[in-house]
């Protein structure tokens, strides 16, 4: 039987199930809501209340190649349901993120993922600085700290100004679309490549 895309949209809305489950489920059902509601559940697809619970599976995968052709970037961005990849918004955030790698050579996500012997070789060469420029060893270690403070808005993706609107980070824009979509979103892996670099 054919079913509706209003109905098809309904279900979607009431069980946070991406599109072809929803409209597998009335099919089954005979385009009976309430039935397929029970389908969903019974299957154990439709998803939980809490967004925290909710798996990000869904998204896109983008291949951005900068003018030129000497910096190319891959970025895998996710969401929750195949519905909200395919929107406008969310295409273009997988876009924006894929620029901002090729424009800012961040060399991780978060800060949690550097590991920590990249992290303590900066403290020494920062320590190192501060003793050449002659200052007090009682003030080092603030000014390691505020060094480090700027590797991370450098180094870190979501801790960096975004390159469209230097008043916000890469974090701000993630949650602005996380507001609008009401589902989890996760930049989770990019690869930058440079012409001629070493691997």
């Amino acid at each position: 039987m054919a079913v509706s895309t209003e109905l098809i949209k309904e279900l979607r809305e009431r069980t946070g199930v991406g599109i072809m489950d929803c409209k597998k489920a009335l099919i089954e059902c005979d385009g009976d809501i309430e039935k397929a509601i029970e389908y969903l559940r019974k299957k154990g697809i439709a998803t939980a209340q809490k967004r925290g619970a909710r798996e990000a599976k869904e998204g896109q995968i983008h291949a951005y190649i900068h003018p030129g052709g000497k910096i190319g970037v891959l970025v895998e961005v996710n969401c929750e349901t195949d519905f909200t990849a395919r929107t406008e918004d969310f295409k273009n955030f997988v876009k924006d993120i894929a620029m901002q790698i090729a424009a800012q050579n961040p060399i991780a996500i978060r800060r949690e993922d550097i590991p920590s012997e990249v992290i303590e070789k900066e403290k020494e060469i920062y320590a190192s600085q501060a003793r050449e420029e002659g200052k007090p060893e009682n003030v080092i270690e603030k000014i390691v700290e505020g060094r480090l403070k700027k590797f991370f808005t450098e180094a870190c993706l979501l801790e960096q100004p975004f390159i469209k609107n230097t008043d916000i980070t890469v974090q701000d824009l993630l949650n602005e679309l996380i507001a609008k979509t009401g589902e989890n979103i996760i930049i989770r892996r990019f690869v930058r490549y440079q012409l001629g670099e070493e691997s």
